[in-house]
């Protein structure tokens, strides 16, 4: 079990700090051909792994795309600009939209690209209503918090949460009505915990003049328009595809391939060479390399599982399950979470998947580990920075904008707000499984 875990852990470390700018693909790549090398998995296991993550993986690619030309056309900034108008000056109110806002965004366009779309658009924002810089620091701190916190309703709101779906052959309508309720609950938990944490550094008033029309920030009008067509035939898909044998994936690649078009129309109609949209840099701006990550990463963790290490995990679970249903439930979310924060998220949920599948679990602990996976995997990244890529990302943008948060300042911050917010949402996940019984 040591060469699995000294792989894996060599792994997440070049997928993490990206030495002379490799990629995270070719990193867990790297990582996977040095575990096969090594006798940790076989050729036999890459069918396999493939068969449990492709689905997630082009969703993903698909959903990203279909953020970026959405925001290229102006959707995100208008939506932003109108909330912020909401607002009617108070500082207070506009930091509980905007974290609002995020929360919706995550929910449908999946919590990456709430992090990377609405973080420069809020500092854009706060900029030209020059907010103080511990009032912009409260709101995108908040933002970030806020994608990963209310990334649980939709089947396809986070990557874990289609890797968990497809893995146990749950529908997106029976994990939608499992976990919006529950969503709702984790939202209201952390618009409380952000007030609480942040409302001393934010401004009590602001000029609303100051912002400019939100439909002066509608770039394509066409695409535009057709993203709400786009978003209301996505969401209805969503629900269909179990039923017509469809994987989520060719849903939401319909979906994009249609905004796509949308934006090259003036290239294929009037065939003027430059489009409003830049599709072409769009898309080679979409994050492809998570197809090798996916692929890469998940074979170290099968190694891990070869080597027994999920089979130990699968002991813990058993042991929580003796215990009780609620402890149960709690002890497997906590002890997601914190495996999460260090280990990073996607290869946790990929574990924690794997040892609940083969643990001995009675069939209600089972179904709320399940559920428990997905909320400690998407909020116990937000502990440390190296919990998500996401958040690494983050991190970035914010660098490149002159804002530096530290390790330790940011750890600090992200387990005061996480631990309470899990607790409550495993609390209401609890409640809401045994109310469904």
């Amino acid at each position: 079990m040591l060469t699995a875990i000294l792989i894996f852990a060599a792994t997440l470390a070049l997928v993490i700090w990206q030495p002379r700018g490799l990629g995270i693909g070719w990193g867990a790549l790297l990582g996977a051909v040095v575990a096969l090398a090594a006798g940790v998995i076989t050729l036999a296991d890459v069918p396999v792994v493939w068969g449990i993550v492709w689905d997630a993986t082009f969703t993903f690619i698909a959903l990203i795309v279909i953020s970026l030309v959405l925001d290229a056309a102006g959707f995100f900034e208008w939506a932003a600009l109108h909330v912020a108008r909401w607002g009617r000056g108070y500082g207070h109110w506009l930091f509980l939209l905007i974290v609002l806002l995020t929360a919706v965004v995550a929910a449908i366009f999946a919590n990456d690209g709430a992090v990377l779309i609405l973080t420069p658009l809020v500092l854009e924002m706060l900029h030209a209503l020059r907010f103080r810089p511990a009032a912009a620091l409260a709101f995108v701190f908040a933002a970030g918090f806020m994608a990963d916190a209310a990334s649980l309703p939709l089947m396809i709101s986070n990557l874990t949460n289609i890797i968990v779906a497809n893995y146990f052959g749950i529908s997106f309508a029976d994990y939608a009505a499992v976990m919006a309720p529950v969503n709702v609950l984790a939202v209201l938990a952390s618009l409380a915990v952000l007030w609480l944490f942040f409302r001393k550094d934010l401004s009590p008033r602001f000029e609303v003049s100051a912002l400019p029309d939100p439909a002066s920030a509608i770039r394509d009008p066409f695409v535009f328009k057709a993203g709400w067509l786009v978003l209301a035939l996505l969401m209805a898909g969503y629900f269909a595809a179990r039923p017509l044998g469809l994987p989520v994936s060719a849903i939401a690649g319909a979906a994009a391939l249609l905004l796509v078009l949308a934006a090259l129309r003036e290239h294929f109609i009037r065939q003027q060479p430059q489009a409003v949209i830049p599709v072409m840099t769009l898309l080679r701006e979409a994050p492809w390399q998570i197809v090798l990550f996916s692929l890469g990463m998940y074979l170290v963790v099968f190694g891990l599982r070869n080597q027994g290490f999920t089979a130990e995990l699968g002991v813990v679970l058993e042991w929580l399950d003796g215990r009780g249903f609620w402890p149960a439930t709690l002890g497997a979310g906590f002890l997601f979470a914190f495996l999460s924060a260090v280990m990073n998220n996607l290869p946790t949920v990929m574990v924690a998947s794997l040892a609940i599948h083969d643990a001995h679990l009675s069939a209600l602990t089972r179904e709320a580990m399940i559920y428990a996976n997905v909320i400690g995997c998407n909020l116990g990244p937000k502990m440390t920075p190296l919990g998500s890529l996401a958040t690494l990302l983050w991190l970035h943008v914010l660098e490149a904008r002159g804002i530096r948060i530290g390790w330790g300042q940011y750890c600090r911050v992200g387990v005061a707000l996480t631990l309470p917010v899990l607790l409550v949402t495993l609390l209401g996940l609890a409640a809401w499984l045994m109310m469904l019984r």
